[in-house]
């Protein structure tokens, strides 16, 4: 471990963290977007309720297909016997064990339909248990293991045979057109077309699902990223507990979400359990014992970055409290220990994803995992298992003590194409940003460094912006094959990231180019003081989303220090972006108001105002899925470019949305934007 300290206008701290095992061999080569796109993922954690096996889905990249296929792995507790257990064609995923850890359910999706299987682990035959003439997802089973709960997408109030039907007369249908009469007509990649994702229940040994949600005119899960996190069977198995917002015409400016109980039967309709609360409520999770629900809830409606905080309510009648209110962390997973003792939370903190033990009793948190970035979690007796990644590896399953804290790994999924490449080291430093608050960063050092040589450097700007670039072995902006290709980089937790506390992530509200500005203004500085290898005339940016904004306004403000920018799915007018968005509570948040009510806060550190001193060589990246930031702010982005006359390109993705997912055009993202890089800082 190393410590590095500068004592002059800032006040700064350098330490080196990569703690993960060294595999490459004398054949390794620099790590690049091949690389990475070709890396297997773990993509959840179940443990058996015997305490003796693992299970989790593993994504492996197709090259052919353009696409990953995930099955399931299973492995004994102890990480022994590590084997795959269902098999392609399709993808397995959502795994639940059946009360006597015999029998494994899962939903396979195939290219004709997505349904429930099971599979025998002693036997390892998969067998299909349903057959429904909807697609299925997110699945749970009962405590009692009689009953399965899962999503399937309909209209709502309509059985699922009156779906069908209407899905057939739609398609038959000559005339494309839609007619909207209210908000969001389209949500993040996906015109809205009136079905819902809305939970069903069947015994499970057949007959027909019930939709307990019914007429409700909303997501359980919510969409687009919403989880079998967001329901849960009731301790007696006779009810289900779902999240959602049933927010009616005022669905695209409002963040409630509410937590409601129905039984398994539909026979009422849901009951709501948080009406008082105006803001998120989620992920609801019973102790084992029964009596206690645990959830998630936010307390400033309209606010999605708001602190989530740790309630928990006597079940089935009790008061609710909040257990840890002076925990200034926003946890992102809940769940108990076997024991009923603890609860095990995930949350960022300070440039990390790390895992917590919480005391609901004596009101105390334990940090178990500080470091890293930890996925996925469950529970085995006085252990947690978890999934954890760092800069400079991929994601592996461990275990750990939480009173001793041992950890031991189980997994290495991607040990042997790790034996082929060869990454960049990492440091985290601190510095006095604005108002001479710490502010946090990581420097990752080019592949094969020499301290003797000048490097180009490229400073990564996080979107959100209520966001982080963390220590995580990240999918879409990772630094290694940035790293392998010469460059060091520099990523930096302007004022408004997450995991520093909440008052440090609300800084930003009014303010997005004034202290995150200033935040990398002094960031970058501090970076090239500490490293005399970084050459500080050859520096870049780029970013995405909010870190795409940040950089059309860099151009204008600030448009001297880089030799060239990358701005990818970013903002050029702040104030029309409010009309082309889908989830306009982020906007009404973040600038105080609507552009009618509060014009000058979306102006005031608007880019399109600021074209007029643009220079900087600049290459523009949008999706034409990207309903998040429409596509014709690129287009507006590279218009203005090429109107002043700036070496300019456009990378075009039809096919993708806010961020770029298939193989392919992630290979192709890399090579345009490396080639860009290249061709400006001369590497």
């Amino acid at each position: 471990m190393k410590c590095i300290t500068l004592i002059s206008f800032l006040l700064i701290s350098l330490l080196i963290i990569g703690l993960s095992p060294v595999y490459a061999n004398e054949n390794s080569e620099p790590f690049s977007a091949q690389d990475l796109v070709t890396l297997h993922r773990i993509e959840g954690i179940s443990i058996s309720p015997d305490g003796k096996w693992i299970v989790f889905p593993l994504r492996i990249p197709n090259l052919t297909s353009d696409k990953g296929e995930t099955n399931l792995w299973l492995m004994q507790a102890d990480g022994k016997s590590l084997h795959q257990i269902t098999f392609q064609p399709g993808s397995d995923s959502s795994p639940c064990w059946s009360p006597d850890s015999t029998t494994l359910y899962y939903i396979k999706a195939l290219p004709e339909s997505t349904q429930i299987w099971k599979v025998n682990i002693t036997d390892e035959k998969s067998v299909q248990v349903t057959n429904e003439p909807l697609d299925i997802s997110h699945l749970k089973l009962s405590p009692d293991g009689k009953k399965l709960a899962f999503s399937m997408e309909v209209f709502p109030g309509t059985t699922i045979s009156e779906t069908v039907q209407r899905d057939e007369m739609i398609a038959q249908e000559k005339s494309s057109g839609r007619i909207y009469d209210s908000l969001p007509i389209r949500h993040w990649d996906t015109w809205t077309n009136g079905k819902r994702n809305h939970i069903f229940v069947m015994p499970i040994v057949g007959g027909a699902p019930v939709d307990i949600m019914n007429t409700m005119d909303a997501d359980c899960p919510s969409k687009p990223f919403g989880g079998r996190e967001e329901f849960t069977f009731t301790p007696d198995s006779k009810g289900i507990v779902f999240s959602a917002g049933d927010n009616g015409r005022e669905e695209a400016w409002s963040t409630n979400h509410d937590l409601f109980l129905t039984p398994v039967d539909g026979s009422i309709p849901p009951d709501n359990l948080t009406s008082s609360n105006p803001a998120w409520d989620s992920q609801p999770v019973f102790s084992p014992d029964g009596k206690t629900l645990a959830y998630l809830a936010q307390k400033r409606p309209g606010y999605e970055s708001d602190r989530f905080h740790v309630m928990i309510k006597s079940w089935p009648d009790g008061e609710e409290r909040e257990i840890v209110p002076d925990w200034d962390r926003s946890p992102a997973l809940l769940t108990w220990s076997p024991d009923g003792k603890y609860l095990y939370a995930v949350a960022m903190n300070k440039g990390n994803r790390s895992l917590f033990v919480i005391d609901p009793v004596g009101g105390t948190v334990k940090t178990v995992v500080p470091d890293g970035n930890v996925e996925y979690i469950d529970s085995l007796g006085e252990s947690i298992v978890y999934s954890l990644s760092t800069i400079d590896n991929p994601a592996d399953i461990f275990v750990i003590d939480r009173e001793k804290l041992a950890k031991k790994r189980l997994t290495e999924v991607n040990k042997d194409h790790l034996k082929l490449v060869r990454m960049g080291s990492f440091e985290s430093f601190t510095f006095q940003g604005w108002n001479n608050e710490t502010v946090h960063g990581y420097i990752i050092k080019p592949v094969d460094f020499d301290p003797e040589k000048k490097y180009p450097i490229a400073l990564f700007i996080h979107g959100g912006p209520e966001d982080s670039f963390p220590n995580k072995f990240h999918y879409r902006w990772n630094p290694q094959p940035f790293a392998g290709r010469g460059y060091g980089v520099v990523m930096i937790d302007y004022h408004g990231s997450i995991g520093y506390g909440q008052a440090f992530t609300d800084s930003i509200r009014d303010d997005w180019g004034g202290k995150p500005l200033e935040d990398l203004k002094k960031g970058l500085e501090t970076a090239i003081q500490l490293n005399p290898w970084m050459d500080e005339k050859r520096v870049s940016a780029l970013g995405a989303s909010y870190g795409g904004y940040m950089v059309n306004l860099i151009n204008g403000v600030w448009p001297d220090r880089f030799l060239c920018l990358v701005s990818h799915d970013g903002n050029l007018d702040e104030r029309f972006g409010y009309y082309d968005t889908d989830e306009i509570w982020f906007d009404e948040w973040e600038y105080n108001g609507t552009p009618w009510d509060n014009p000058e806060s979306y102006q005031r550190f608007n880019p399109i105002n600021y074209v007029g001193n643009w220079k900087t060589p600049t290459l523009v990246i949008h999706g034409g899925k990207d309903f998040r930031i429409a596509e014709s702010q690129g287009m507006a982005t590279f218009t203005a470019l090429q109107r002043r006359d700036i070496p300019s390109k456009f990378l075009y993705f039809p096919d993708e949305n806010h961020w770029v997912m298939r193989p392919s055009n992630s290979i192709k993202w890399h090579d345009t934007v490396l080639d860009w890089l290249d061709q400006w800082n001369n590497n």
